[in-house]
């Protein structure tokens, strides 16, 4: 039996549903602009990092604010997920 050709529209085996209703660009501004607060993290629906986010820079003083920035850089050059696992789109 073969494997049958990839069909547009439809999910692929091992792959995450479609791309996400989340911009890469909103998650980008939203960790450089708000990081200390996990906003980047919120936006994109990962809970838990953005809370370690915010718990870091209230500990800190405002020093761990520098993780919310290297991570919205991030997200603008490389992209990144929604909590689903989808990536986010580029608008």
């Amino acid at each position: 039996m073969t494997t049958p050709p990839y069909q547009p529209g439809y999910p692929q085996p091992g792959y995450p549903q479609g791309v996400s209703d989340k911009s890469k660009i909103i998650a980008g501004i939203l960790g450089i602009l708000l990081g200390t607060f996990g906003a980047g993290r919120f936006y994109t629906g990962h809970t838990k990092i953005a809370v370690l986010q915010l718990v870091v820079s209230v500990v800190t003083c405002g020093f761990g604010a520098l993780w919310g920035v290297i991570d919205g850089i991030l997200i603008l050059v490389n992209g990144g997920t929604d909590a689903q696992g989808r990536p986010l789109r580029d608008s």
